[in-house]
């Protein structure tokens, strides 16, 4: 990577602390896992505050990955915090033996809390070709900086907000790069040298993380892969704030079966749009519905065929626009709101609306994101765990407006300047399905241009592909329309490593047996005959 004019390339370099020991014996492809055991981890290593870590455990394990059994010393660690009163990072890696010289953090979920899986593959990664540490990467990541609450449903522990310290770890994202510096510190230690490159790979709250190191630490990494992020996360918050109080009125919420009516409505007007109906809608721009077409005689609910008035306003409100009235101290003014085509088999209900409608205190049964709200409500916003979420009118905050506006500069991370990060030579892959219901793809829409308006198309380039992936829905939940995968590691490390960016990408339905052109945004795949199936019979069109 060139940090600047004249310097020689640097790949890791940054990217393990000068502070870091090299263990006795030189560089080996097999960890030094036994020494390992008790390492203390100096505050140095790491260049954000902390008071240091240790490292908790560390034994050899076979792991099956990709169908593979992979050798590999695991590492649990903690790092500690400044502020006595905040929990610890928790940490854990994963350092095969026959390592590649590479290694390879995953972002988190959610409100995260839990180390993620480290056998898992890439966001939107594909069935074919191994995960990371099938590869013999080293691989790593964190729980941001907090342990979610066992009671609780996975990634919906917002408990933690009520510390500081805590807040910012997992909303400003300083956990990511206290973790990955105490990651190479100890990289460098099993090894006995640092990696030749370091990726990123995250979705959801961990795109936000990715795209969070690459602005903020633009040599930290040399590769990004950021799918679906929730990067203007307070913005997005507020939107499901708002949705929250319409679905919560009463004869408001649809139910699973006028859910399922509204998806298949949207896919018979919709889906032969791109030349072939299967089940996909290849342009949502093109794509218009007006769920009025599905109201009841005199707009009553009459039972599942058809949407009362007030489901048809909730239909409208969720996927419109929402706009506060106010200013924020981000500088953000709205969120672009969520186009009704959840990929999902409509025999299942929507991750966006769940089965029931919100209430206080929220129903584990609604969707994801009004509980995401509640606990937001609860513990960011108030700090008061008996707090009612519907009592809070995202509209007109009141005396919570200066909380929303403090919060907003530590929850939208919506500074797009990537160029420090692409004049070091780092690369970002962006994807995002145009059927997620969970985090809207017009936002990243928004994100991508405005990178491209601040750098300019040409430079944009040299750095940064963005694909929108049709039919594809929030981290190929339940059984989508078209569960996405696709090769973006491999991509990456041939344009970090090789210089060859992406060309020709195809991305692979998992579920259906077929595969499709992955159209550079706003680029979508249009049938030119032939084969349904194959890539090979669209063209990419804007």
């Amino acid at each position: 990577m060139v940090l600047l004019a004249g310097a020689l390339p640097v790949h890791g370099a940054e990217r393990a602390t000068a502070s870091a020991p090299v263990a006795t014996g030189g560089s080996t492809a097999v960890p030094r896992c036994a020494a390992l055991a008790g390492t203390r981890i100096p505050a140095s290593a790491m260049s954000l505050p902390t008071t240091g870590g240790r490292v908790v455990s560390a034994s050899v394990m076979t792991s099956v990955v990709s169908g593979e059994t992979v050798e590999h010393c695991r590492v649990d660690a903690e790092l500690f915090p400044v502020d006595a009163s905040a929990p610890a990072i928790g940490m854990r890696l994963d350092l095969p033996h026959g390592w590649n010289r590479k290694a390879l953090m995953f972002g988190g979920g959610g409100y995260n809390g839990t180390v993620p899986d480290l056998t898992q593959n890439v966001p939107f990664g594909p069935a074919d070709r191994p995960a990371p540490l099938a590869r013999r990467y080293a691989v790593f990541a964190g729980d941001s900086g907090h342990r979610q609450n066992p009671a609780a449903p996975p990634s919906l522990d917002g408990s933690f907000g009520l510390n500081d310290e805590a807040l910012h770890n997992f909303a400003a994202g300083d956990a990511v790069k206290k973790t990955r510096d105490a990651a190479l510190f100890l990289i460098r230690h099993a090894y006995g040298t640092r990696p030749a490159e370091v990726y990123f790979a995250g979705g959801s709250t961990g795109g936000r993380e990715a795209l969070v190191a690459a602005q903020r630490w633009p040599t930290a990494f040399d590769g990004v892969i950021s799918a679906y992020p929730a990067w203007n996360n307070l913005s997005e918050v507020l939107d499901l704030g708002y949705l929250t109080q319409v679905l919560s009125r009463p004869g408001t919420f649809p139910g699973p079966q006028k859910q399922g009516l509204l998806y298949d409505s949207v896919i018979d007007a919709c889906d032969g749009l791109d030349g072939a109906e299967d089940g996909i809608v290849s342009n949502p721009r093109g794509c218009r519905f007006d769920p009025a077409a599905l109201r009841c005689p005199s707009g009553a609910d009459t039972g599942p065929t058809c949407l009362s008035d007030p489901q048809i306003g909730a239909v409208r409100a969720m996927s419109s626009p929402f706009r506060w009235p106010y200013r924020i101290a981000s500088g953000e003014t709205g969120y672009p709101g969520f186009p009704f085509l959840s990929g999902a088999d409509m025999r299942t209900p929507f991750l966006g609306f769940g089965t029931t409608a919100p209430a206080s205190p929220m129903p584990v049964t609604s969707g994801y994101g009004m509980q995401y709200w509640d606990q937001w409500v609860k513990y960011f916003l108030t700090r008061d765990p008996r707090h009612d979420p519907l009592d809070v009118d995202p509209r007109r905050p009141g005396k919570w407006l200066a909380r929303i506006s403090h919060l907003s500069t530590v929850q939208d991370r919506n500074d797009t300047d990537l160029g420090p990060f692409a004049r070091a030579g780092g690369k970002l892959i962006l994807l995002h399905g145009a059927a997620d219901e969970l985090v809207s793809h017009r936002s990243t829409n928004d994100y991508y241009q405005r990178v491209r308006d601040l750098l300019g198309p040409r430079a944009t380039r040299t750095f940064l592909r963005y694909y929108l992936v049709p039919g594809a829905n929030h981290a190929n939940f339940g059984t989508p329309a078209f569960a996405a995968g696709t090769d973006s590691l491999s991509a990456l490390e041939r344009w970090v490593e090789e210089d060859r960016p992406p060309a020709r990408t195809v991305v692979t339905d998992m579920a259906h047996h077929r595969t499709r052109p992955l159209c550079e945004y706003p680029g979508w795949p249009r049938y030119r005959g032939g084969d349904p199936d194959s890539a090979a019979s669209f063209t990419c069109t804007s």
